[in-house]
């Protein structure tokens, strides 16, 4: 197995990951009524399956973030070098760092660290103690704001199909899903922007927060709806880990371009 067809399956892997944290979050809010992100549902993992299944999750949450990370920087996927493909580009660097994030959390759980609390809410307060820190903070609603409307835009268009094997595409289950899922996220990513703009326009952290705020500030039956949409993300992203085309990393250009 040469270099570019391990890096596809630890791709795959990565995606296979990210669909069960969604599943997690999914059945968790629909069953329970808990709300949590994905940090909660690594440790609600870990709690379950101990530690080498914090191990697999966090191998595919490295291979998932370092992927992304090399997609934004390489354009892997050809998004292309209009405004549409470098918000894309953007989208998949902010997903890349969000992920090794995680993957260093997985790490912290399997150290037998507890997770301090809601990152979103201590990344807004570190910021606002920066000069500057309310400007930042309003450019990271913005960012959340367009990250937003990209998803819905992509639940709207079935843009998302594209990168799937036709013969799967074509099934409405995984259309359906795919859209559901990424509606609901678009509705994550622009109710997390908007708690963003009030935090810094009151300046107080304590008024932001990532999914687990969101699906909690949502009243029923709105949050059993985003929820139903994340399952079906969680779903499409298992379909993803099979049969989603993967463009090969180009590994030599990279190492010529670094020698």
């Amino acid at each position: 197995m040469n270099a570019n067809a391990r890096l596809t399956l630890l791709t795959r892997w990565g995606f296979a990951t990210r669909g069960l944290l969604y599943l997690v979050i999914a059945v968790l809010i629909l069953r329970t009524g808990r709300a949590e992100d994905p940090a909660g549902a690594l440790e609600f993992l870990g709690q379950g399956g101990g530690q080498f299944l914090l191990a697999v999750l966090t191998i595919g949450l490295l291979a998932y973030g370092i992927w992304r990370l090399a997609d934004a920087a390489l354009d892997i996927e050809r998004h292309g070098s209009d405004r549409k493909g470098w918000v894309e580009r953007v989208g998949a660097g902010v997903s890349g760092v969000v992920h090794l994030a995680l993957a260093w959390q997985a790490v912290k759980l399997m150290r037998g660290a507890a997770l301090s609390g809601d990152s979103t809410r201590e990344g807004t307060q570190m910021a606002l103690q920066l000069p500057g820190g309310r400007a930042l903070v309003m450019v990271g609603a913005a960012v959340l704001f367009a990250l937003g409307v990209v998803q819905l835009v992509k639940a709207a268009k079935g843009s998302f199909l594209r990168y799937l094997d036709p013969r799967m595409g074509q099934r409405p289950w995984v259309r359906w899903s795919g859209r559901a899922g990424y509606a609901a996220r678009g509705i994550v990513f622009l109710i997390t922007g908007w708690l963003l703009l009030e935090a810094g326009i009151e300046e107080q952290a304590s008024a932001t927060g990532g999914m687990a705020r969101v699906l909690a500030w949502l009243d029923p039956p709105f949050d059993l709806i985003v929820g139903a949409g994340l399952l079906g993300f969680g779903l499409f992203s298992l379909v993803e880990a099979r049969f989603r085309r993967l463009h090969d990393v180009p590994i030599n250009a990279v190492t010529r371009r670094f020698a």
